[in-house]
């Protein structure tokens, strides 16, 4: 996804900006309103991530003028303001979600994607890791334009993998996605599908690492 970050924080920014890059999604900065909008008025994004607290404009202020203007694109707001009220008028504005600082940003990064999935965006069915991508709706994936031919279960661990790059996925976690109907499954078997994904990503694909004990992670 094409993500514009409003943000006057520049250290903030870089952060978000590796995450986002991390999990294959094309960050853009704005670091004052002026900028935000004379961006989001020349191009085209599949998200907004914007700050409240902002040196020229108010967020609140930008936020009303992009609903004013007829946009439906996904916006979380960024805060610290913790108030009730001032919550309830972001989301009233028209805000699609709303996080306080300080917050991870792995988790800001699955919210974005989450309220891009639930307004409908195409960019949300795609995930993108490196040379990967996944195309949820289809239940295909590509390295670098080469089909890979995956089995159920191998989609199934992909998928997981593939909504959190660069993250620990537990061995827990991958067996309830790839066997949610199964209650004891060997731990050979999830060894063995592992097994076969990672060859049919090599050479060219996300490196898929085994964490010993503990789960896997895909790197990009």
């Amino acid at each position: 996804m094409k993500i514009l970050v409003v943000e006057d924080d520049a250290p903030l920014w870089r952060s978000l900006a590796a995450s986002l890059s991390g999990a294959g999604h094309e960050p853009h900065w704005a670091a004052t309103g002026a900028e935000a909008l004379a961006e989001a008025a020349a191009s085209t994004f599949d998200a907004l991530i914007l700050d409240i607290g902002l040196p020229d404009i108010d967020g609140f202020e930008i936020l009303a003028r992009i609903r004013r203007s007829g946009s439906d694109l996904p916006i979380v707001v960024l805060t610290a303001r913790d108030a009730v009220p001032d919550r309830i008028a972001g989301l009233d504005m028209g805000a699609d979600d709303y996080v306080l600082k300080p917050f991870e940003p792995e988790e800001l990064v699955a919210r974005v994607r989450a309220v891009v999935r639930r307004k409908g965006g195409a960019a949300a069915n795609v995930l993108t890791v490196g040379p990967l991508t996944c195309d949820l709706q289809a239940g295909s994936a590509a390295v670098a334009g080469r089909p890979l031919d995956l089995r159920p279960r191998e989609w199934a661990a992909l998928k997981v993998l593939a909504t959190r790059p660069s993250r620990v996925v537990t061995r827990e976690q991958l067996v309830a996605e790839m066997f949610p109907d199964e209650t004891a499954i060997s731990p050979n078997v999830l060894d063995v599908h592992v097994g076969r994904l990672r060859r049919k990503l090599a050479p060219d694909g996300p490196r898929l690492r085994t964490l010993r004990g503990v789960g896997y992670r895909l790197d990009p």
